[in-house]
């Protein structure tokens, strides 16, 4: 028997594996360089450009932006939540609370695709959503104890974390690289706002479903996948 011949007739789909796999990570670095640059909002396309990909290899690999989010974001979320984690470590509560914020403000002022992560929601984004809702109970955990310390103004609520990065968010976009860290005096005088004795009453909070309805319609919009191209990997 011809080992060759007998070669021959073997499908070469390792080799396709390997070059779906190649194109998937070629994918998620180009995302990484587009959304840092110009946050969520930036179309499929983009990402199929920076990567040097055709569109239909793009929704081959991720037929959704929720799940290319997914796949880019969840080593950041898996860091922020490492920051509440920290924080929770921390023996002086408030101290906890401070450097919760302004580390994970940093990572926003420092990708603007993660400054949107956090004030958006993505509910088919499984692994992201979950590390989220995680880092979430160990913060509702860490502002009661800031509460029971004395130094968290009773009426903080944890909705205002949420208002917080919003807040975030927009300077960071507004300010751009013209005031690069004009982020940091907003996020001061936001922690000395939080600070007991409060200065004075807080207006009625939007509450939690109101939020998370406006971080749905903060979510990256879901570019139409094109019709199927056998020629693309």
């Amino acid at each position: 028997m011809n080992p060759g011949a007998q070669h021959s007739d073997v499908p070469a789909s390792p080799p396709l594996r390997s070059d779906a796999e190649r194109n998937r990570e070629r994918i998620i670095a180009a995302a990484r360089v587009v959304f840092a640059r110009e946050g969520l909002g930036a179309s499929m396309a983009s990402v199929a450009r920076e990567a040097g990909v055709g569109i239909a290899t793009m929704f081959r690999r991720f037929p959704t932006k929720e799940e290319l989010v997914d796949a880019v974001f969840i080593d950041r979320m898996d860091a922020y939540a490492d920051v509440v984690a920290a924080a929770l470590d921390d023996p002086d509560p408030w101290h906890g609370f401070v450097g919760y914020i302004e580390t994970a403000c940093a990572m926003q002022a420092a990708d603007s695709g993660f400054a949107d992560v956090l004030t958006s929601t993505f509910p088919t984004a499984k692994a992201l959503e979950q590390r989220r809702n995680e880092a979430y109970e160990g913060m509702v955990e860490l502002i009661g104890r800031a509460k029971a310390a004395g130094r968290l103004r009773e009426d903080f609520d944890s909705s205002d974390l949420v208002l917080l990065h919003m807040a975030n968010a927009g300077v960071v976009s507004a300010t751009g690289g013209a005031a690069p860290d004009a982020w940091r005096r907003v996020v001061a005088l936001l922690i000395q706002s939080f600070e007991t004795p409060a200065r004075g009453p807080l207006p009625a909070s939007p509450g939690h479903d109101a939020l998370y309805r406006a971080m749905l319609r903060g979510g990256p919009a879901g570019d139409a996948a094109p019709e199927p191209d056998a020629g693309d990997n």
